[in-house]
């Protein structure tokens, strides 16, 4: 916890004006009316109100001087880090040539009257690639060749897109005239209902795309052919490592729709269904996005050739990127760069480094120390005088209002020949606040102890949320189950939106960027021979079965919302648990707590019952029912499907 702050003079305004009258009464005992009416008295509550400010200043000299300390031994607040996503650029129409989509390209959420429009900002061009249907071909299970149908196509009869009996494996693919990374494809299909026994809103089909590296994964965004059975249309959102390649010596960018095994509950393919043509179109592109504004090539200002320069930027705070922050210095030879550093410590006299607060949005450069026998040190080099200075780009804006939810993104800032609209398919995450004065002043004991190397479990942690500032919690734990001595495992929760609660179970898995970054980094810290595994938390799903009364006049439908919402609330990674902030790694979930937490709403008459199951949030599979589900300690609750039965008074 912070250091207490002492108070050097816990006088307020009443006091002030009771000392005043007591003295009034020694020194002026003829001045008999102490009333607030009096306009003497009306004198003294004023001094004493402007004493009183005074006052409040003096006392906040103390944080002033922690802070200035703070500063003395490299303590820098968190910048905020920006939500980061995709959005989807859709066409109004194909068009033959190529759209481009160009970096810094700003997309928003709708402004409303109490909200603020959510600005994003592209990070890369995006070229949305023309293609058309090039070359129709089949592949049996476990087969290396496969079968051109290009003439059958063109044919009446179709073909069959897979085996008679198709088995997991079967492939249809077809063969675009060029890759189209990035892009999202219409594939318009004219098939015969011969595919039968599958569900056409489940058919047993994955599509994939050809990367170079093997076939990879698509979204598919709407299939109106249920399963190829019908005639319709397949939205297939390429990967960005699509690429050409040769298939029985055909060059083309090439996906396919594999059979895939049934899942439990989903019915097979009995037969193949029959394609009788297939055209393709580009219809639109997926950028990356970030909640935060580009700044490019900004110049910062004119070197006067002393050491310890520093240069304020026009937009703070700058937002850590995935890209790293360069200065470039005019000198005779062209623009030089400069490498940005965490400190001075380690540069020598002719290192080109530089030292960015994000926060304070401030460029300095290295200083120049004066050592004990009187000589002076410099630590990084100086650009020379005269010289003019910029920053290369960097990212300024952030925050967790950017978590948006999939969809919130939909209106361009400025209009694009041919794009009609765009649309986040999926939620914007990674979102997190700036970090307060009140958490640094907690820090700079724990930095001061650590210097930079982890040993307890706490050194992990502090370091670990340095790495990666974006995360929402952080646990270090000895590892187990005959782990070696000495192996920690650090469990990353990421930031992540929730709407009541809820959490999309996938979300809470960090993203492989940030897993290296926090293992980089202490793999830098680590004392000798320790062993350390970062790596996201077990999550144990719960399901809560219970029966309410509600109180006369509570309408039960409401009430039911509202006791469903209390639970996923309280049952949080995140933000649940007794204090707030999050289930407490390793916490027993036990059944009174759920009887408290639902006794607690307004409506509620009494808890007639309450049955607590562990559940698997992958499988959907529930357990048997338990007074007490214990974790274990690298563990975290996750809730999963709660149920409730409300009944009237």
């Amino acid at each position: 916890m912070a250091l207490p702050v002492p108070n050097l003079d816990d006088r307020r305004f009443q006091d002030l004006v009771d000392d005043a009258k007591r003295l009034v009464a020694q020194k002026c005992p003829e001045w008999t009316d102490h009333n607030v009416s009096d306009p003497g008295v009306t004198l003294i509550e004023l001094f004493a109100w402007m004493t009183d400010q005074l006052l409040y200043r003096l006392n906040r000299v103390p944080d002033r001087l922690y802070v200035k300390f703070l500063e003395l031994i490299g303590v820098r607040l968190f910048p905020p880090t920006a939500a980061r996503g995709e959005v989807t650029f859709w066409l109004s129409a194909p068009q033959p040539d190529v759209v481009r989509i160009a970096a810094g390209t700003q997309v928003a959420t709708i402004r409303t009257e109490s909200d603020e429009a959510i600005v994003f900002t592209s990070l890369d061009d995006l070229p949305v690639v023309p293609c058309a249907m090039g070359l129709a071909m089949t592949q049996a299970a476990g087969e290396r060749r496969a079968i051109d149908r290009g003439m059958e196509l063109e044919g009446k009869a179709g073909f069959p897109a897979f085996a008679a009996e198709p088995v997991p494996g079967d492939a249809l693919l077809i063969g675009l005239s060029d890759p189209i990374p990035a892009n999202a494809v219409s594939l318009h299909f004219r098939c015969t209902i011969e595919g039968v026994g599958v569900d056409p809103n489940w058919p047993p089909l994955a599509w994939e795309a050809w990367t170079g590296e093997g076939w990879t994964a698509c979204e598919v965004d709407r299939d109106t052919t249920g399963g190829l059975n019908r005639d319709g249309e397949v939205i297939v959102h390429v990967p960005r490592g699509h690429v050409a390649s040769l298939i029985e010596k055909q060059r083309a960018g090439w996906i396919r729709a594999r059979v895939t095994e049934a899942q439990e509950g989903q019915p097979p393919y009995s037969a193949s269904p029959v394609i009788h043509g297939v055209t393709a179109a580009t219809v639109g592109g997926t950028a990356d996005a970030v909640n935060a504004d580009v700044v490019i090539d900004e110049l910062i200002g004119s070197s006067e050739g002393v050491p310890g320069q520093r240069f304020l930027l026009k937009r703070r705070p700058v937002v850590p990127g995935d890209r790293a922050t360069l200065v470039r210095v005019a000198e005779e030879d062209g623009w030089q760069e400069w490498i940005q550093v965490a400190d001075f410590a380690g540069s020598e006299p002719a290192d080109r480094h530089f030292v960015l607060d994000a926060v304070a949005g401030e460029v300095s450069f290295g200083p120049a120390v004066r050592l004990e026998d009187g000589t002076l040190r410099q630590y990084g080099a100086v650009p020379a005088k005269g010289v003019r200075i910029r920053l290369d780009a960097y990212l300024t804006g952030g925050g967790r209002t950017g978590n948006v939810a999939p969809g919130a993104i939909s209106v361009l800032k400025s209009s694009i020949p041919y794009v009609s609209r765009v649309e986040n398919r999926r939620a914007m995450t990674g979102g997190v606040d700036g970090e307060d004065i009140e958490n640094a002043k907690v820090r700079g004991p724990i930095t001061l102890r650590t210097r930079g190397r982890a040993v307890t479990a706490e050194d992990y942690e502090h370091i670990a949320r340095e790495a990666a500032p974006e995360v929402a919690r952080v646990r270090a734990v000895v590892a187990g189950d005959g782990a070696d001595a000495g192996s920690v495992r650090v469990l990353v929760v990421p930031a992540v939106p929730s709407e009541g609660g809820r959490l999309a179970f996938e979300r809470l898995l960090p993203s492989e960027d940030t897993l290296a970054r926090i293992t980089a980094r202490l793999d830098e810290s680590r004392v000798v021979g320790a062993r350390v595994l970062v790596e996201p938390p077990s999550y144990r799903g719960i399901t809560i079965v219970a029966k309410l009364r509600a109180r006369p006049r509570v309408n039960p439908t409401r009430l039911q919302a509202e006791a469903i919402e209390a639970l996923y609330r309280y049952f949080h990674p995140i933000s649940g648990g007794p204090e707030g902030g999050g289930w407490p790694f390793g916490r027993p979930v036990q059944v009174g707590e759920v009887y408290s937490v639902l006794q607690g709403l307004r409506g509620t008459e009494i808890v007639e019952d309450v049955r607590l199951f562990g559940a698997d949030p992958i499988s959907g599979q529930r357990g048997q029912a338990t007074q007490r589900l214990d974790l274990e300690p690298h563990a975290l609750v996750f809730s999963y499907e709660h149920q409730l039965m409300v009944s009237e008074a």
